[in-house]
Formats: structure tokens, C-alpha cells, sequence
């Protein structure tokens, strides 16, 4: 009887439906400090990447934008000079349907930057090479603890202004 009322249930709930519907870079800035120094030699490079994820309702219904912004720097581990700086804004389009309201933040904020990941990676890789270093091959970002993150900073910040008030 159990199993009659969960196949039921299931029926009853919509699959989920999501797809890509168009990614594009809205703004992306590569800088080759070394160069512009006129320095070269042996260097050994200390890269670190900031990632900022954010998400918002299209005026279309079901269609939502979700922004990766990447800052990297690579600087001389010897010295501390900057190598080189890029920025990029990576957006997805996605169609997405029949995800309940209450899941719909984690999943626009982990699973659509996890689909379009493989892209930036590939043009950190392609701009980093093009512009006069190693390519520079991203490790994969855990969306899911980024996500966490996030949720705990929002958390303390607003714990910190109630007790401010």
C-alpha cells in the first residue's frame, strides 16, 4: 500500500527540466604585469582565485542568469611582484522548471555554475596561454562548499547587526 501512495506521489511531481540556453563572457580583462615591467628570468608562480557566483530572475518566465566572476592573480612567490591579474564575468542562461521554491537558490548557485565550469576553465587556460604564460589549467571548484560559505557569511552578518541594533 506504501509503495502504491510513494509511485503516486511521484507521478504527481513534474520532472525537473533545465538546460543551457546560452553562455557568453560579459567582461573579461587580462593583464601581463611582467611584461609591462620589462622584467623576465625564472619566476615561480603563486596564483590565487577568488569566485563570486550570483543568480537572478530573467523577465522570461523559467529563465534565470547566473554569473561567475573570477579575479586571479599570479604573483612571484620569490618577491611578491605581480605576474599577471584577469577578471572575468562568465554568464549562463538556463531554463529551468519544476524545482520547488525552496531549492531553487542552492540549485541556481551549484549546479548551473557546475555546467558551465568546463567553459571558463578552458578560456582561463586559452587567455592565461595567449597571453604569454603556461596555460593556467583551473582546479575544480566545489560549488556546493562555495555555497556554504556564502550562506554562513550571510549569516554572521546579519547575526552581527542584530546585535548592533
Amino acid at each position: 500500500m506504501a509503495e502504491q501512495e510513494n509511485g503516486a506521489a511521484a507521478q504527481e511531481t513534474p520532472p525537473l527540466r533545465m538546460h543551457i540556453m546560452t553562455q557568453f563572457v560579459r567582461d573579461l580583462s587580462f593583464e601581463n604585469v611582467l611584461a609591462q615591467r620589462g622584467t623576465g628570468g625564472e619566476v615561480q608562480p603563486d596564483v590565487q582565485v577568488a569566485v563570486n557566483l550570483d543568480a537572478k530572475k530573467r523577465s522570461t518566465e523559467h529563465q534565470y542568469e547566473v554569473a561567475t566572476k573570477l579575479n586571479i592573480t599570479s604573483r612571484n612567490k620569490e618577491n611578491q611582484e605581480t605576474l599577471f591579474l584577469m577578471e572575468m564575468d562568465y554568464v549562463g542562461v538556463f531554463h529551468v522548471e519544476n524545482v520547488p521554491e525552496e531549492q531553487l537558490h542552492p540549485f541556481l548557485l551549484i549546479e548551473c555554475p557546475r555546467m558551465i565550469f568546463p567553459f571558463i576553465r578552458r578560456i582561463v587556460s586559452d587567455v592565461t596561454r595567449d597571453g604569454g604564460f603556461p596555460p593556467l589549467n583551473l582546479e575544480n571548484i566545489d560549488f556546493v562548499q562555495l555555497y556554504r560559505k556564502e550562506i554562513a557569511r550571510r549569516q554572521a552578518e546579519s547575526g552581527a547587526q542584530k546585535a548592533d541594533a
